[in-house]
């Protein structure tokens, strides 16, 4: 099957719509644009002219190449026959169920129809319809231009012909195409849940703000910390998922919601659009002060363990000798010890001892918990202290292996592999990297005990490793 050549029938006009029409316009298609708002059609395409014409102006495509793309887009008032239909209407399981009968009563048999569905089942989509296997999920990202990952979502009945297909044409339109199966949320969605629900947790338990968490995760190369982009994203928007996912699980408590966000929805404090959340808008997020800044205290300094962070702190401390031989990561200076955290807390080893967050970037923020004085030569390594609860895996340890658990139980569940888990979070949600490739970094044996330690401390579902690491 191949779709190359094929007419293609937008349904929905609005932002994703408009944005769909616009990639397959410019890539050569005949683009029918719908919606069943009277104008709607015609308003986008005026809209998409600006977008065209700015585009031009910028010189990012040619005044011809603009004025052809347009000219290929024919608003409809009705429904029209085409090789390819994607929907982009409401999110609605009914309503998109009455659209694929009216559709499947007008396109010919072997026509194809995409979903843009972020977060229905595909296989549920396809129940009643008279050919289920031409149905296939065919998720982008907003804005549909830029954004250049598509999910092409596999439902139970979804023909392998005719997902390779979708997946080949979004490969020609300059999109990355990750192939996933039609599981609650997909593979973006499901997977980035811990994003959120850890930052949460830590806030239920009161063991850091809001500004230390986004912060620390900023320096760990997210272009937004969680705070902030639960702000973005709406808290009621973001709850609902996050209940839609954890109703489809059948109330698996790893993705439990949250008492801290639904606090914020009941006030009214929904993030951005309603000008506050965690934070105050158009302020936003305050700025950290400057800790305070005490020169580490002690003499003989030794540095333990293997591996990239050991060389780091080595370059970092000329004076410092090694001990190759120790069974954890990070400083003794004179008895007292700084520890990368492992799960376990401060308090786990004594006085005199400090634990640190994982360091996946050379500077920045850190969070840390237990002694300061032993804290204080995190800034001797290039990096910015900031003391927090002494909870196990503090807060990027433990974001970080919660997304890589995910994924490993999305890639053992046959929900995508490595590749498409990796391309899908980097792509879809900007994150610094896949979740198998820090994976490679950390190591499966350390992931799957600081999870143990935090089901430990925690006693429930929530942190249980996957069988996928262990």
């Amino acid at each position: 099957m191949n779709l190359n050549d094929s007419r293609i029938l937008v349904i929905g006009a609005g932002l994703m719509g408009a944005g769909i029409a616009q990639v397959a316009a410019q890539a050569g298609h005949q683009v029918l644009l719908h919606d069943s708002r009277a104008g709607a059609a015609e308003a986008a395409k005026a809209k998409l002219a600006q977008t065209l014409e700015g585009l031009a102006a910028k010189g990012k495509l040619t005044p011809d190449a603009a004025q052809a793309t347009l000219a290929r887009i024919t608003p409809v008032a009705a429904l029209a026959p085409a090789e390819l239909v994607i929907e982009a209407i409401v999110e609605n399981l009914d309503i998109k169920r009455a659209l694929f009968a009216e559709l499947e009563a007008l396109l010919p048999a072997d026509a194809v129809i995409a979903t843009n569905t972020s977060s229905i089942s595909v296989t549920a989509l396809a129940r009643g319809m008279k050919a289920p296997e031409r149905l296939v999920g065919m998720h982008f990202f907003n804005p549909v231009p830029l954004m250049k990952l598509v999910e092409v979502v596999s439902g139970l009945g979804t023909a392998p012909e005719v997902a390779q297909a979708v997946f080949d044409l979004a490969g020609r339109w300059g999109k990355t195409a990750v192939h996933a199966r039609s599981t609650p949320g997909f593979i973006v969605n499901r997977i980035a849940r811990p994003y959120y629900a850890e930052a949460l947790m830590l806030l239920q338990d009161r063991a850091a703000t809001p500004e230390l968490i986004d912060a620390c995760l900023r320096a760990a190369g997210f272009r937004m910390g969680p705070c902030e982009l639960m702000d973005l994203i709406g808290h009621d928007t973001n709850l609902a998922v996050t209940k839609s996912v954890f109703e489809a699980n059948f109330y698996d408590r790893r993705f439990t919601p949250s008492l801290v966000q639904q606090e914020l929805v009941d006030a009214g404090f929904l993030g951005r659009k309603s000008g506050r959340g965690f934070y105050r808008y158009p302020e936003g997020a305050p700025a950290l002060q400057a800790p305070a800044g005490a020169e580490p205290r002690g003499g003989r300094v030794v540095v333990h363990g293997r591996g990239a962070l050991a060389e780091r702190f080595v370059a970092n401390l000329p004076e410092a000798t090694r001990d190759l031989t120790s069974d954890w990561l990070g400083l003794a200076v004179d008895g007292r010890e700084l520890r990368l955290t492992d799960g376990r807390r401060a308090r786990d080893f004594g006085p005199g001892t400090a634990v640190f967050d994982l360091p996946l970037a050379p500077s920045g923020d850190i969070a840390y918990a237990g002694d300061p004085d032993t804290a204080a030569w995190l800034r001797r390594l290039g990096l910015v202290p900031r003391q927090m609860v002494d909870m196990p895996g503090l807060v990027v340890a433990r974001t970080i292996a919660m997304l890589i658990n995910e994924a490993a139980d999305a890639v053992s569940q046959g929900v995508c592999d490595e590749a498409g888990a990796d391309a899908a979070m980097k792509l879809g949600v900007n994150y610094p990297a896949g979740p198998f490739e820090w994976l490679a970094l950390w190591g499966s044996q350390e992931v799957a005990a600081l999870l143990d330690r935090l089901d430990q401390h925690h006693r429930g579902e929530r942190y249980r490793a996957s069988r996928y690491l262990t």
